[in-house]
């Protein structure tokens, strides 16, 4: 074969392998994680509901895993919390906030022998001071770094009582492991995240002190964020998944059935738990920018932070994901 033929021919064959392996290479899905609560749950229905990228949804047992993932950039979009946002910057690490997903589901929860009735602030600060005065820990549980942590502690704080000081904190990682604490008297409260909150009320567990929202990150939850590389190199992708979440939002608004459904599906937990759930969370698609500021200033007066992120936090809302999705404009998803 003449050598110009063969060049040719060779030049095409390599120009169909580069064509077939970019083809290859935009199949790839954008990889989306998870932390296995009632809040993250309808994100596994993602998938389906993306347009024009694949999607993978992949569960983690907490918000603190999935925002290691992203950082290590085993993942390309995460959900995590206003909280987990705020102290990704504070250590200096790239992420991009792109929409809300799921708000509530914070529970403040006392010993069933506790001497205090529910919202009886007046009663646990006198019990407190006791505790205290007699040198014995009154020890209060959350999962360090979730959002019910900053719920907890920023409710505290409002009542003057303070976390570091007047109460001894116990870190509880995995929230599936809060109902086994109070069972063993391991603490006196626990702030605890849905579904697990309504789990214990429903066994018993515990009872019931307050939903602690009465603080500045009020009811704010989940967070959809990602690494502006991954902007970069796969907007298409990135708009998927704000698109498929605000889809979701939508449905299981309209549907609370398939939203109880997938709670039941991730977690096993029962049904019954599952429906309970739900009336705590709220679907929740916007961000809010004057509030995430708010749980920055916040975070900083607790100690849970080090710098003043507030600029960066405003910084790096890029709402236009959530712009296209809604056909809204961002003074009205919470800008």
């Amino acid at each position: 074969m003449p050598l110009s033929r063969f060049a040719r021919r060779l030049t095409a064959a390599l120009a169909f392998v580069t064509l077939a392996a970019g083809a290859a290479s935009a199949q790839e899905p954008i990889k989306l994680g998870y932390a296995k609560c009632a809040h993250c749950t309808p994100l596994t229905l993602v998938p389906e509901n993306a347009k024009d990228a694949k999607v993978e949804a992949i569960g983690f047992t907490t918000g603190n895993d999935v925002l290691t993932a992203l950082v290590s950039k085993s993942i390309d979009v995460a959900q995590v919390t206003y909280l987990h946002y705020a102290t990704a910057l504070d250590r200096g690490f790239d992420v991009v906030a792109i929409s809300g997903q799921v708000s509530g589901g914070s529970t403040l929860l006392a010993a069933n022998d506790l001497p205090v009735a529910a919202d009886d602030w007046t009663a646990l600060k006198a019990l407190i001071a006791k505790h205290k005065e007699d040198g014995k820990p009154f020890r209060v549980a959350a999962s360090r770094g979730n959002a019910q942590d900053i719920h907890m502690r920023g409710a505290f704080a409002k009542q003057g009582i303070d976390v570091n000081k007047d109460v001894t904190f116990v870190n509880i990682p995995n929230p599936s492991d809060h109902i086994q604490a109070l069972r063993r008297g391991e603490v006196e409260m626990i702030c605890t995240v849905e579904p697990f909150g309504t789990q214990i009320l429903q066994s018993k567990g515990a009872k019931l002190f307050t939903h602690p929202y009465d603080q500045p990150a009020g009811k704010l939850t989940n967070l959809m964020v990602t690494r502006s590389d991954v902007i970069a190199s796969n907007p298409k992708g990135v708009q998927a998944v704000v698109g498929g979440v605000v889809a979701v939002n939508e449905k299981i608004s309209a549907d609370k059935g398939l939203w109880a459904d997938v709670i039941v599906k991730v977690t096993g937990l029962d049904r019954k738990i599952a429906e309970g759930a739900i009336g705590n969370l709220y679907p929740d698609a916007p961000m809010h920018r004057p509030e995430a500021i708010a749980i920055a200033g916040m975070m900083r007066d607790l100690k849970y932070i080090s710098k003043d992120v507030t600029a960066k936090v405003e910084a790096n809302m890029d709402y236009r994901f959530l712009e296209a999705a809604t056909g809204k404009p961002k003074t009205e998803l919470g800008y």
